[in-house]
């Protein structure tokens, strides 16, 4: 098999949109604010779904897929030197959505797709989790409805319209950049306006 042409993530673009963010005043409650984190990380979710169709189309193998995936998320899950604490809270919150893509991703290339239950009911029981406070189990469960969406299955954000606000709602967040992408792999420009 051979390697790839394209790196499929890098440092230096994380950093740029970094850049971008410490140069910008955010609002989270701005829209051009929420656009520029959803660009971010939806342009990081892009990447992942390149390497899961690489690795569906037989040009990146199993270890290979893995190893791509695992220099992502080292370079996007690393802490970002801000000094401006409220930004620092902002990237955090596309972080912890992004772990879902990834571990959803590793799951997928390493097991393929969860078949035991529906991305829904995955979503549901991980909300029950996260309820009696049990993160590690609620991750699994999301990560287990990644994968099927992963494999094609759709998901449906109304599910969470009655869900309080915790981690399964941000890691679902990731999830649907994920399916976003995956559906429409298209590169987001750094300087997008």
């Amino acid at each position: 098999m051979s390697a790839p042409e394209e790196e499929f993530y890098s440092e230096e673009r994380w950093q740029n949109w970094l850049d971008r963010l410490r140069e910008e005043e955010l609002d989270p409650e701005d829209e051009d604010s929420a656009r520029l984190l959803l660009n971010l990380q939806d342009d990081v979710a892009i990447a992942v779904a390149k390497i899961l169709k690489a690795y569906d189309d037989d040009e990146l193998g199993q270890d290979e897929g893995m190893d791509e995936l695992a220099d992502i998320r080292e370079v996007v899950l690393a802490e970002p030197a801000f000094d401006d604490e409220d930004k620092l809270m902002l990237v955090d919150g596309v972080q912890t959505s992004l772990v879902a893509v990834f571990y959803s991703a590793e799951q997928y290339v390493a097991d393929g797709p969860a078949d035991e239950a529906s991305v829904d009911e995955y979503v549901h029981a991980a909300v029950d989790a996260e309820s009696e406070e049990d993160l590690d189990r609620a991750l699994g469960l999301v990560a287990a409805g990644g994968t099927r969406v992963i494999d094609g299955d759709d998901l449906d954000m109304t599910l969470l319209e009655d869900v309080e606000y915790g981690l399964v709602t941000e890691w679902v967040n990731g999830l649907d950049s994920l399916q976003s992408a995956l559906s429409d792999p298209e590169v987001i420009e750094d300087d997008d306006d």
